[in-house]
């Protein structure tokens, strides 16, 4: 477990679990103790808005690696599904214009830009970051459909039996675990818009912080679990 907890340190995803794991759990702890322990509270927002400032820092070097991706990607022919790839090219390109609008939003936060109207760019963020999950859910939800008519081809006990279709069953639970997990993001995105969009600001911060921490520890799994799948398939 330790050589695994390093492991996760040592990489950009893995930490970014980490500190996002970290963030939610003490803003949900934060919450619960509003009314019992104020002090206790406002100690644990603290903390948890660091981890989030901390997350919003590391994303002002993500424009590269998200460009080297997108330029791999293509417009998704490695992709089984024509519709997957369309979603996916259609991500990519909203990811790209969200960058450069978190990167304002971490500059009018930090007083380093002066802006008219600091609130439409937190908007215009948040409506990113919810068209981005929106359309990942979409295409993860294709994915899974693909997978299930994959399954109803294979009808011989041999085949059921192979490797080949145990990966495939693995994969199939891992894509509704992320099913789960982007739904709970989308939930939580949401309520960052403001009020008359969507469920925007209808949530209290123990809400946020419970959305955000389950989605967490499910990011933590799959990331876990992933990893596993890819030694054993090796092996």
């Amino acid at each position: 477990m330790l050589n695994e907890i390093c492991d996760m340190l040592d990489g950009y995803t893995g930490r970014d679990k980490i500190i996002r794991t970290l963030c939610y759990t003490t803003k949900l702890a934060s919450g619960l103790y509003t009314q019992s322990d104020p002090t206790r509270a406002k100690k644990l927002a603290i903390f948890s808005s660091k981890m989030s400032q901390t997350r919003a820092t590391l994303r002002l070097f993500d424009d590269l690696p998200m460009l080297a991706y997108s330029l791999s990607y293509g417009y998704g022919n490695k992709e089984p599904d024509r519709w997957m790839g369309l979603i996916g090219f259609v991500t990519n390109l909203i990811d790209h214009a969200y960058y450069p609008v978190d990167k304002i939003c971490w500059l009018i936060e930090h007083n380093l830009l002066n802006v008219e109207n600091p609130t439409r760019w937190d908007t215009i963020n948040s409506i990113l970051w919810v068209a981005s999950i929106y359309l990942n859910l979409m295409k993860t939800i294709r994915s899974f459909t693909v997978m299930e008519q994959h399954k109803s081809c294979i009808d011989k006990k041999e085949n059921e039996a192979s490797q080949a279709f145990r990966m495939l069953l693995i994969k199939q639970r891992m894509e509704a675990i992320s099913i789960l997990r982007l739904t709970l993001d989308l939930v939580h995105a949401g309520s960052t818009l403001p009020k008359g969009m969507l469920w925007g600001g209808c949530f209290q911060t123990w809400h946020v912080g419970l959305i955000g921490s389950v989605s967490s520890l499910l990011g933590l799994y799959q990331y876990v679990a992933k990893k596993r799948i890819v030694k054993q398939s090796s092996a």
